[in-house]
């Protein structure tokens, strides 16, 4: 019977994402403020709507994978600055370092309806808010370009 190694731990899984959420962060700070709540491309949403939902995901998916409560966003109102929108990806960013030991290893291979609509394994959901914070993330690079900003490199994730 063949063997399997895990490729990634959910510690090195946690430190990948918060590679990811420290190159998005400064993204969001490069903007300018007004273009920040108001400049949008292609009929897309403005970069606030992006941001903020990148924000509004990460907690309530810690919380059910933590706890099976699969509540569908963050009860708080959005925010609707760019200040407020860094301000509540600290806390997040501190949350998920905070609270992602309380996840037991077997967890991330549970399978489960979140959200009342996404049948996978916990490992799949993060996996997928991780995919949706990139491509958020480009398209954020995207409006930068546009405005004349060069966006931050995406591969520094220090």
């Amino acid at each position: 019977m063949p063997t399997s190694t895990a490729i990634l731990t959910p510690d090195q899984l946690l430190s990948h994402w918060q590679g990811h959420r420290r190159v998005t962060r400064r993204v969001i700070e490069a903007f300018p403020d007004e273009p920040f709540t108001q400049f949008a491309v292609g009929g897309m949403r403005p970069a606030l709507g992006l941001a903020t939902e990148i924000v509004q995901m990460a907690e309530p998916t810690l919380e059910g994978v933590i706890s099976n409560t699969w509540e569908q966003r963050d009860p708080r109102p959005a925010p609707t600055t760019k200040a407020a929108v860094l301000a509540r990806w600290d806390e997040v960013t501190a949350l998920l370092d905070r609270r992602w030991s309380e996840i037991p290893d077997a967890r991330f291979q549970e399978r489960e309806l979140a959200f009342g609509q996404w049948d996978m394994r916990m490992v799949d959901l993060l996996l997928y808010v991780i995919d949706n914070e990139i491509h958020h993330r480009g398209q954020l690079m995207t409006y930068l370009r546009a405005l004349g900003v060069e966006p931050p490199a995406f591969y520094d994730r220090s």
